[in-house]
């Protein structure tokens, strides 16, 4: 969605590019955060039917902490790690995006042996490292208590990372956390059938599940009055 964006800003010339020009962000931004934000609502979604005691530890967070009179409000995100883990271990085993936008190396230098010359172009391929056996204990599982910690560093890179980072990573978060965080507040989730989910993907510059989700929901008796007042 974003790339026709950024390919006529690739055509631009440089000088038409001034600093009292700040259209790029802003535009980009929302491009960025919200078609690949779609993405990772419905991985994390069928993560949590295929592990309903990790989908019920959510519910039980938000319930404790925003509790039936409201929906989750972006002022409630800080307070639900467990959330806030699930969707690191989905952008972990399901990135939006395979390979991380191109940068460029600045200076010389050696990686792994292998001499960087200055001004080659840089693909980090963020799907092998997220699930590098070596970075990531039984680094296929989906376990979102090994988040929390805050020794991730670099071993997780959805939105790059230093100051090229993504421009849509804090949209994209907050947009996850809100609809997924509402989604598990205001229904009870259940698989179509005795069948797990399937997690193929697939393909596409983003990573779409091969198969659309398909799911069963019905109201949470607690939550009814709240939603019948979104009518």
């Amino acid at each position: 969605m974003g790339w026709p964006v950024l390919a006529l800003l690739a055509r631009s010339d440089p000088a038409d590019l001034r600093a009292e020009q700040p259209a790029g962000p802003p535009i980009l931004t929302p491009l960025a955060g919200t078609d690949t934000s779609a993405i990772t609502i419905e991985w994390a979604m069928a993560l949590l039917l295929n592990h309903p005691n990790a989908m019920q530890k959510v519910w039980v967070e938000i319930d404790s902490n925003v509790g039936r009179d409201c929906l989750v409000d972006d002022s409630d995100l800080p307070k639900l790690n467990y959330l806030q883990n699930v969707i690191n271990q989905t952008i972990r085993l399901f990135p939006s995006v395979l390979v991380i936008l191109p940068h460029e190396s600045t200076h010389d230098c050696t990686i792994s042996g292998f001499d960087i010359p200055k001004g080659t172009m840089l693909l980090v391929n963020a799907w092998t490292i997220h699930r590098g056996h070596k970075l990531w204990e039984d680094s296929t599982s989906f376990i979102p208590e090994r988040f929390g910690e805050g020794n991730e560093g670099y071993k997780l890179l959805p939105f790059g990372g230093g100051r090229r980072v993504c421009l849509g990573a804090v949209l994209g978060r907050r947009v996850v956390g809100l609809v997924l965080g509402s989604l598990i507040q205001s229904f009870e989730w259940g698989r179509i059938g005795p069948e797990a989910v399937d997690l193929a993907k697939g393909p596409g510059l983003t990573m779409p599940k091969a198969q659309p989700l398909e799911a069963m929901c019905k109201p949470r008796q607690a939550m009814i009055h709240i939603l019948d007042n979104l009518c």
